[in-house]
């Protein structure tokens, strides 16, 4: 039987990370450093380092607020990759890049229908 890990013995690496990237953030801004690198550092350093996931899972917790918290944070980050996609088709169209655009919605539908049946069949499908 697997036992189930608290959060913060799941999280043990992460949350001295969450410590020292914000420290380090209040630091740099203290002394002066242009915000656009502290910025870009930070979003780098999460990126690399899963540190958005750990504190999307802390903010999740928070009962009732939380999830509807989580929920309008990442939708609209959704519509905007999104919108850029359509962006970049619209200008591949016009350059002549229509067979290149066709392979890639066809692998990324196949992709959505992937994760979406996999989706399903976790949850239809226990692992124990």
């Amino acid at each position: 039987m697997s036992e189930k890990k608290s959060f913060f013995k799941h999280y043990k690496f992460q949350i001295p990370l969450w410590v020292l990237i914000g420290t380090s953030v209040a630091v740099a801004l203290q002394y002066g450093v242009d915000e656009k690198i502290v910025v870009f550092t930070t979003l780098v350093l999460g990126i690399f380092t899963q540190v958005f996931a750990g504190l999307g899972a802390l903010i999740a917790m928070i009962p009732i607020i939380g999830p509807i918290l989580i929920k309008v944070v990442t939708i609209p980050i959704f519509w905007i990759i999104n919108a850029l996609g359509h962006g970049v088709s619209i200008v591949a169209i016009k350059k002549g890049y229509t067979n290149e655009l066709v392979k890639s919605r066809v692998l990324t539908i196949a992709l959505l229908i992937g994760i979406v049946l996999g989706y399903i069949m976790g949850n239809l499908i226990p692992l124990q």
